[in-house]
């Protein structure tokens, strides 16, 4: 038995899961979320918590028995507590700004950075060096902070471009001075 799959997601209060056909449907505080989840996993609702079944011991079945539950996990915590990364713009005059319905960058490049704002997601800039990224769903709120820091990965020789909160980039050496070569007459 899959040692995650087989522990059941409570149900805090204040969120509705219904199980329709291979569809969960968790809405709560911070939105609504609706995933088709694989044919063959039996999901059901019991006593405050989603209970995920698998049909057999097969290798298939055994990885999407975990898989499931924790994606199911995922929408009821990101229903009712809400996701964030928070991303640092390092560098001499990198900056952010909101104007819109989109994040500006100003990233060394020669003309600023337009991104767009996607549905169900909120960007806020607290300051001109910081981003944080919300939202319900786990999964788009990562891919939108790895697409904002995708615009100017961090290098390794200076340190600067859009990091997330707490990252460490490892420092490379740069070139030294001129080596005198042996053999030069």
């Amino acid at each position: 038995m899959s040692r995650i799959g087989k522990l059941p997601v409570k149900i805090p209060s204040g969120v509705q899961v219904d199980v329709r056909d291979h569809t969960v449907t968790a809405r709560g505080a911070k939105g609504e979320l609706t995933r088709t989840l694989h044919a063959e996993m039996r999901l059901e609702v019991q006593d405050g918590a989603v209970l995920v079944a698998r049909p057999s011991d097969s290798k298939l079945h055994k990885s999407l028995h975990g898989l499931t539950r924790t994606l199911v996990s995922n929408m009821i915590e990101g229903v009712s507590k809400g996701y964030d990364k928070q991303l640092e713009l390092v560098g001499v005059g990198y900056r952010a700004s909101r104007q819109g319905e989109a994040v500006v960058l100003t990233v060394g490049y020669s003309h600023p950075v337009r991104y767009p704002v996607p549905a169900g997601i909120t960007i806020e800039v607290p300051e001109p060096t910081k981003i944080l990224v919300r939202g319900a769903d786990k999964e788009l709120v990562g891919q939108v902070a790895a697409e904002l820091r995708k615009v100017r990965p961090p290098e390794p020789y200076k340190g600067k471009g859009i990091l997330y909160k707490g990252e460490r980039i490892r420092r490379k050496a740069g070139k030294t001075g001129k080596t005198t070569g042996t053999g030069a007459k």
